[in-house]
């Protein structure tokens, strides 16, 4: 048997609405938006991307539509409550000219923007600032209940959605210049047992999802992400890091409607990573 499993396309039915996806652009999001469209879902997705990223981005439009859904993309600052509600709106509207009563399946917040310095730099100028560690916290954790409030307001989740939060060890681990986010993943994952909680009368179900270390965009911005790399690849009884597409397997399989008693929790999807210390 082959140490490193390769993924296939599952015995599952396939899914019906829409996702929306934060962060849809690169890594985690581009995966699981190529993975849900090939399952069934059409996809809204959410980016922040400048003319030379851009064409990434026509790619992975023109790969959902050529399996047969549809892609609705906004490049925009998904922190911005303006832009939120337009975009709420916008989807809203879409499902509306469908008139097949369909709604957001999946929301899946893979946001990865913040501040990656010390709390303490070389003197008072060189300190993380309040200014960044709040940016840092509303984009990675409190972003994601603002988007939920808009979606609910929009009538866009109801019984069977699916959110989906991606997180990382570090919201319990020190690693250097990570601070401002892991304090971020660490209130992220106490959203998301909130929204499970509150969210459970509605039929919809909220949890985080702890990959092992990745190599994406977000990895390579870390200080001393080498080192992350390795002590990985040292742990993981797999022997390799975890892939964007290994994450997207498993939100395809967590969107079934067979997971509905499975909320409030942050689980890990690292091969056993974290499991082998």
């Amino acid at each position: 048997m082959s140490a490193d499993p390769k993924p296939t396309d599952p015995p599952l039915p396939p899914l019906e609405g829409w996702a929306l996806v934060l962060g849809a652009s690169s890594g985690f999001g581009e995966a699981t938006a190529l993975a849900l469209a090939r399952a069934g879902l059409h996809v809204a997705g959410v980016h922040l991307d400048r003319r030379a990223t851009q064409q990434n981005v026509e790619r992975i439009t023109q790969e959902i539509r050529g399996f047969g859904r549809e892609a609705l993309f906004f490049n925009v600052n998904a922190a911005d409550p303006d832009r939120r509600r337009e975009v709420a709106a916008a989807v809203a509207r879409r499902l509306a000219e469908r008139g097949r009563g369909e709604r957001v399946r999946v929301l899946l917040h893979s946001l990865a923007f913040g501040t990656l310095k010390p709390f303490f730099g070389g003197g008072p100028d060189d300190h993380l600032t309040q200014k960044q560690m709040e940016m840092t916290a509303d984009v990675m954790a409190h972003s994601l209940v603002y988007w939920t409030q808009a979606l609910l307001d929009a009538d866009l989740l109801g019984e069977g959605s699916r959110i989906f939060a991606m997180t990382s060890t570090g919201s319990t681990q020190v690693w250097r210049g990570y601070g401002a986010v892991s304090a971020a993943k660490a209130a992220l994952e106490s959203h998301v047992r909130q929204l499970a909680v509150e969210l459970a009368p509605r039929g919809i179900t909220a949890n985080a999802l702890c990959a092992g270390v990745t190599d994406t965009p977000a990895l390579r911005k870390i200080p001393d992400n080498d080192a992350m790399v390795q002590v990985a690849l040292r742990k993981n009884p797999y022997g390799r890091l975890t892939r964007p597409e290994d994450v997207a397997s498993a939100v395809v399989a967590l969107a079934q409607p067979c997971t509905y008693w499975l909320t409030g929790n942050t689980l890990y999807v690292d091969g056993g990573e974290a499991a082998a210390g």
